[in-house]
């Protein structure tokens, strides 16, 4: 799961070396997340309807549509 191709960080994952965030991969069917600044650390896996989910509340908390 540690692959560097697969991982995917935020657009806003913040200034300067852009390390203050999260990385996620999707691994058929789960989604894999990791903190950006200890990419060595262990992973949380998650099913991707669930991320899908997570993703969409926070977009509607921020006032924007899922």
């Amino acid at each position: 799961m540690t692959n560097p191709d697969t991982w995917k960080k935020s657009s806003y994952s913040g200034g300067g070396d852009g390390n203050a965030c999260v990385e996620v991969a999707h691994r058929h069917p789960r989604i894999a997340i990791r903190d950006s600044k200890n990419p060595s650390y262990a992973t949380l896996s998650v099913p991707a309807p669930a991320f899908t989910a997570f993703i969409d509340a926070l977009k509607e908390r921020q006032g924007r549509p899922a």
